[in-house]
């Protein structure tokens, strides 16, 4: 009887020993289950991942205008071909690569890097994986007609960039797959890799605009990663939202004409609306086509450009740095009128030359001694380098050259110069105005005066510029006292445009000073340096500039506004090695001012487009210049 107690006593306790047991497992199951669905979203998303396929639907980019509403930019449909490893039988490979126009060493490639999981993080075998991008409607035709040969093989829709001109390249920019470092500096984790976005001018300034809202459409698959289907009849999915169109500020039937003038020549034309800030024509030369930077044989296409000596990737507009050279002084008088150095009856004399410094810088013949408005009609050296002597050593308006040359300065970035003026477009180049402290390092605190830097008094020197500083210095001039920042985009669907481009920017000098500039720059068209540059019934006010070139021969430089007293545009035209201002930058902006105000060129000076359109101006070695002249693109225009 004891024994038959003791063994139900075991009996009694294993029972609960193992209903422990198995309720603290249940327990454990219970915690873990609680963890992983509610605290942690880890696992939803990988049970998500395996059960559902989410394929990105892409949006359609935003549409490009001109300001006269005319189509630059819009899209077409491109083709990815996409690969599902598991489903493929029996491939000819070969006929395969030809139907594509793809080399047999380059579809092994393309196979490796499909299924490397450190290239591709989400490939899987049962779903389809980017093989190729960016077939054309062309290549898609040919490739639809034996698609049913390729089992495994299916095709992708998307859209790519088109072009309804040929001109403009530089300051539309071009889009391009993304880059890892591009995803890792994406804030608003937009991208993944095979992606497309902006990568220079506007396309890149205004992606986020332009590229739409990404949709997406759930699928079904099975254990395998296989595609079963739509997850609750299409309930759950989103569609794409198409991004928003521009309207830009350029004209592009006037770009077109300023790209044709500037052939076979290296410089820029920047013409500005100066009551808006609106650019209206932004030519770099020389410049390329947009459509070579499009579809699968724009990386091919951007090393052709890379390798091309006159590198017409580069934005001179925006990145070119030039001495501004006389056209500088109308900035230097306003800057001396306000800080009372000079008057406009204030009066020097010119040997032709400065004469403190036996006649260096040297000057042109013309009468002297001058007062203001004939020293830039003129356009005077010596009348400056005194007016800036007087500003920096007369210790009635300064005790010191640092105080004076501080005021000076100031000046001087109020009317733009000597940092980046904002443009809406990428790498905008800030120039260069120097203060009292670079001074100090080259000759020391007190080893310089006005004579040791009198070079900048012309324009010279030190002073670097843009070509769209010295345009927006002649819209400045034509507001006289202001300018809004100028920019390429004039309006955003349903989007208002930043403040910074529609508040004007005041300079702090006074109106009468400009009036007095303005009077000068008038008379340099009718009966100074710029005297060609008179047109029918247009009042034009300019002012021509000679850029020395350590280089080579001299930078021809112009900036002018018209008509005078009711400025429509600000035009500045550097062509690089054109000799003086009047040569070859003068007629070239009085055309472009001439097309724009009256809409033609008139007859009695279709001479002057004829013989700018015929001139070539390429400094560059003969072996160059063949390199230039024999290539199979047509980059150069």
């Amino acid at each position: 009887m004891v024994e038959k107690g003791k063994n139900k006593f075991r009996f009694e306790n294993r029972k609960y020993v193992f209903g422990g047991i198995v309720c603290g497992v249940v327990l454990i199951f219970l915690i873990r289950l609680f963890f992983l669905q509610i605290v942690s979203g880890n696992y939803k998303t990988f049970a998500d991942s395996n059960a559902f396929y989410k394929k990105t639907l892409y949006p359609d980019r935003g549409v490009i205008y001109d300001r006269n509403k005319n189509l630059i930019v819009y899209n077409q449909p491109t083709y990815d071909i996409m690969v599902t490893m598991r489903e493929i039988e029996n491939l000819d490979t070969l006929d395969f690569c030809r139907t594509i126009n793809i080399t047999k060493e380059r579809f092994l490639s393309r196979m490796t890097e499909v299924k490397n999981r450190n290239i591709n993080p989400g490939y899987s075998s049962y779903t389809p994986q980017v093989f190729l991008t960016q077939l054309s409607p062309q290549e898609y035709g040919v490739l639809q007609e034996k698609l049913y040969r390729y089992r495994g093989f299916s095709v992708r829709s998307r859209s790519q960039r088109n072009y309804a001109r040929s001109s403009a390249g530089l300051l539309l920019g071009y889009i391009g797959e993304v880059s890892k470092s591009d995803i890792a500096k994406d804030e608003d984790n937009y991208y993944v890799q095979g992606d497309y976005a902006g990568i220079a001018g506007v396309e890149k300034s205004y992606e986020k605009y332009l590229r739409g809202e990404k949709g997406c459409e759930i699928l079904l698959r099975d254990a395998h990663g296989r595609i079963k289907g739509s997850y609750e009849n299409k309930k759950h999915d989103n569609l794409p939202v198409p991004g928003k169109n521009i309207e830009l500020s350029i004209d592009i039937e006037l770009q077109e004409y300023g790209e044709r003038l500037m052939r076979n020549k290296i410089g820029s034309i920047v013409a500005i609306e100066p009551a808006t800030g609106e650019i209206l024509v932004m030519v770099s030369s020389p410049t390329y086509d947009p459509s070579l930077m499009v579809g699968r044989q724009r990386g091919e296409n951007h090393k052709i450009l890379e390798k091309d000596p006159y590198n017409p990737l580069f934005s001179r507009a925006l990145m070119g740095r030039y001495p501004p050279g006389s056209t500088f002084k109308t900035a230097q008088a306003l800057t001396l009128l306000q800080e009372k150095a000079i008057t406009p009856q204030s009066s020097f004399y010119c040997a032709h030359g400065y004469p403190p410094l036996g006649g260096r810088p040297g000057c042109h013949g013309h009468p002297t001694p001058l007062s203001l408005v004939p020293a830039i009609a003129h356009s005077c050296n010596s009348y400056f380098c005194f007016g800036v002597r007087n500003l920096l050593e007369n210790k009635i308006l300064y005790p010191n050259i640092h105080d004076a040359f501080d005021a000076w300065k100031k000046h001087m970035v109020a009317q733009g110069f000597g940092y980046p003026l904002g443009v809406d477009l990428p790498n905008e180049n800030r120039g260069m105005i120097p203060n009292g402290t670079f001074y100090d390092k080259r000759y020391g605190s007190k080893g310089w005066r006005a004579h040791t830097i009198i070079s900048i008094s012309i324009g010279q020197g030190e002073i670097i510029a843009t070509p769209l500083q010295l345009c927006n210095l002649a819209a400045t001039i034509a507001n006289r006292g202001y300018f809004y920042t100028p920019h390429v985009v004039r309006n955003i669907q349903d989007t208002e445009l930043e403040k910074k481009y529609t508040e004007s920017r005041p300079t702090h000098i006074n109106k009468e000073h400009y009036n007095t500039v303005v009077e000068g720059m008038a008379s340099a068209v009718t009966g100074g340096t710029a005297r060609s540059a008179q047109l029918p019934g247009i009042v034009v006010c300019g002012k021509t500039g000679t850029a020395e070139n350590p280089h080579g021969k001299d930078h021809s430089i112009f900036i002018c506004f018209a008509p005078k007293d009711d400025p429509k545009i600000a035009v500045a035209v550097i062509v690089e090695n054109g000799g003086f201002g009047a040569t070859n930058a003068l007629p070239i902006a009085s055309l472009i001012v001439e097309k724009y105000i009256n809409g033609k060129i008139a007859d009695n000076r279709k001479w002057v487009e004829d013989r700018i359109v015929n001139t070539t101006i390429l400094p560059a070695p003969m072996y160059v210049r063949r390199v230039y002249e024999n290539r199979n693109m047509n980059t150069a225009r």
